[in-house]
């Protein structure tokens, strides 16, 4: 059985190296800018390309996580980027943006495309959708189980999961805290880790509510083998170098079927210990903090983990020939497979004390010292009584291996067909009517039936749609809403085929997950703002891959939102609670249990955010309403305005139809602030 790619993350030179030197078989890395980690130091242009040599060097793939989502205005500077990285042999791109996506395509055809976590892809249908699009590889959620991950494993495209380091509170690329509460937005790279910060149920200002333990799957490499993981991730690109090279070297010695040292990894890095709730199904105890006994621990194992990568790595076994005729040049030759490199000498002098020997060549040949080979065979040619001093030979051996290297750097590099593609965006303006048409998600019968008159559609979740329900509310009306995080896949397909039956055509999707799910049994697909639309470039591939329209995302500024381009029809949230975070654990559960549910979290603010439950996940809600039903006007390209419901009745839910203001405190979103937009530009 083949044995999963180890992959580490690398947020500096420094960790890049320890990566390596330590057994990675790849590593992924961040430029300055489109990373989904931008608070890491990442790399610079020239860094990039240095990473790239030291990687092919030692035959270890590196990815390049441009896993944000890119604004219009940034697509040339992108298109750039990926053609310059490209060039320095860039072995793969992680992506979230399908239009990014595109870009990449048209600027590099052949480049390899990976799905990043942040695409929330959580089926094998969404799996499955990613390979017909051209993906090579997926990353889903973290939040999978065994059984479920194993489904998606089948599917014909790589699977790359996260088996080490720290866990967000969110499914990833469904979180808004950070950018509703400070403007730092993590789909686009800047999150502020405000779920670290106090959180509770009820007021306590010492409780984290917030923060899970880190993930750590190390104790079940033979399982994630077994299932068919193709890669193992390690998670910590703004992690210090130590803690990249204890859980590489862990991670390798568990996969050669010895025991990882859990508690050096717990003495590196953890919250209160690992978890690995997610992929046992077990999720009673995955929250903790960074506790002083870690901070403690840390500092003693530190000084010990650098030993780790101290030195350079033996990747090769390199052979040598060496030729030592009399009145000829010496001449040694290194060779690795179909590599050769030869170095040429001076013509050797008359021995007068010790001639050349095949025995005194191969000790000089041997001194490989810090390089990346070992010595394989040494043949030679030699002439009697020659003499070659020892220097000489020394200077020869290591310009061979220099020379060697270089061409193993070059071995190792992909050549990609690079074009003159230069983004453009469409010069189409999204149809848009002359009043803009009202969209309401519902989460109960009572707000469905009041919103149906005075909603063009009507989005209400699959479990509560019943035939009673079809005959109040016409089915042409209905779009069905099915779970944000699909737990049961097959379950949910034989329930949209229910609803298919009843006459319904219309299916809401979350993610790349529910339109793979709907366009397979042929209902028309509507996008939400979870689908974090934020360019021309991701409309127009949405379009093509079949949506009728989409709602933009809510971080997009209103003048943003103005200058896209796009033929497919446009929403945009104008009213109602924006769901912070998607996470498959109850933190009001975890804390003080369902009995004793207070339906809301207490930030260090006192503001409070509700909490609503469903069945397999829960939706944080922002504490202040969105409300800018007051300032329609003010919104361009806008085909219809959504409508977000929590808990109000059916004359509060007419109220938010029409636009009037609740009495609770309102907030303009990110319409006019907007978020972070701190990146380097490459032209």
């Amino acid at each position: 059985m083949k044995s999963p790619e180890i992959l580490a993350p690398a947020g500096s030179f420094e960790g890049l190296t320890a990566a390596v030197r330590t057994g990675a078989d790849a590593v992924y890395i961040g430029g300055k800018s489109y990373s989904a980690r931008n608070n890491a130091a990442n790399f610079s242009d020239e860094e990039l390309e240095q990473a790239v040599r030291l990687c092919h060097i030692h035959g270890v793939k590196l990815y390049l996580a441009v896993n944000t989502i890119i604004s219009d205005d940034e697509a040339a500077d992108f298109c750039q980027f990926i053609k310059k990285t490209a060039e320095y042999g860039i072995d793969g791109y992680i992506v979230q943006d399908t239009g990014a996506a595109e870009i990449i395509r048209s600027a590099v055809p052949d480049a390899v495309l990976h799905g990043s976590t942040q695409l929330s892809i959580h089926t094998a249908a969404g799996a499955e959708l990613l390979k017909n699009l051209g993906f090579s590889r997926v990353v889903p959620a973290r939040e999978l189980s065994a059984d479920t991950l194993e489904k998606i494993c089948k599917v014909d495209i790589e699977t790359e999961v996260f088996v080490h380091g720290a866990l967000c509170m969110s499914v990833s690329g469904q979180c808004y805290m950070s950018a509703v509460i400070g403007s730092r937005s993590a789909n686009r790279g800047c999150c502020g880790q405000a779920c670290r910060l106090p959180f509770s149920a009820v007021g306590n200002r010492n409780s984290a509510a917030l923060s899970l333990k880190d993930l750590s799957l190390l104790e079940n490499t033979d399982k994630l083998r077994e299932i068919g993981v193709d890669s193992l991730k390690i998670e910590g690109r703004m992690k210090r170098p130590e803690y990249i090279a204890s859980a590489v070297s862990e991670l390798k010695k568990a996969l050669d079927g010895n025991s990882p040292d859990m508690k050096t990894l717990r003495g590196i890095f953890s919250r209160g210990g690992f978890t690995d709730g997610y992929f046992s199904g077990k999720r009673q105890d995955m929250f903790g903090i960074r506790e002083k006994e870690d901070v403690i621990a840390a500092k003693e194992i530190i000084p010990t983990i650098h030993e780790l990568y101290r030195s350079e790595r033996a990747v090769y076994t390199v052979d040598f020939h060496g030729c030592v005729k009399s009145g000829q040049p010496v001449e040694i030759t290194a060779k690795w497979g179909d590599l050769q490199a030869k170095a040429v000498g001076d013509i050797p002098d008359k021995a007068q004390k010790a001639p050349v020997t095949r025995e005194s060549l191969e000790k000089q040949l041997a001194k490989l010292g810090d390089t990346v080979f070992t010595l394989g065979k040494v043949t030679a040619e030699i002439d009697d009584e020659l003499f070659v001093p020892a220097g000489k030979l020394n200077e020869l051996r290591r310009t061979a291996v220099e020379n060697l290297t270089e061409q193993l750097a070059e071995y190792n590099k992909p050549r990609y067909t690079i074009t003159d593609y230069i983004p453009k965006k469409p010069n189409n303006l999204p149809p848009t009517p002359v009043k803009p048409h009202v969209r309401t998600f519902c989460r109960t019968v009572e707000q469905a039936a009041a919103a149906a008159d005075y909603s063009q559609f009507v989005a209400i979740p699959e479990h509560l749609i019943t035939p009673q329900l079809t005959e109040i509310i016409s089915c042409e009306k209905i779009i069905i809403s099915p779970p944000r995080f699909i737990a049961d896949e097959e379950k949910l397909s034989a329930r949209l085929r229910e609803l298919k039956n009843l006459g319904i055509s219309r299916i809401l999707c979350h993610t790349l997950d529910g339109a793979a799910m709907g366009k397979a049994l042929g209902f028309t697909l509507h996008g939400s703002f979870t689908m974090n639309v934020f360019n021309s470039y991701s409309a127009e591939y949405l379009q093509k891959l079949g949506f009728e329209d989409c709602i933009v995302s809510p971080e997009m500024t209103l003048n943003q939102l103005e200058n896209i381009r796009t033929s497919l029809p446009l929403g945009a949230l104008i009213y109602g609670r924006l769901p912070l975070m998607l996470t498959r654990n109850c933190p009001i559960k975890n804390e003080i249990g369902c009995k004793n549910c207070t339906g809301s979290l207490t930030d260090r603010t006192s503001r409070k955010l509700p909490v609503a439950c469903s069945k397999d996940y829960v939706e944080i809600l922002n504490s202040d309403i969105l409300c800018m039903a007051d300032r329609a006007d003010k919104f361009r390209n806008t085909a219809f305005f959504a409508v977000l419901l929590h808990d109000e009745d059916g004359r509060a839910t007419i109220d938010a139809i029409k636009g009037n203001k609740p009495s609770e405190a309102v907030t303009r979103g990110l319409y006019y602030r907007g978020v972070c937009e701190n990146y380097e530009t490459h032209i």
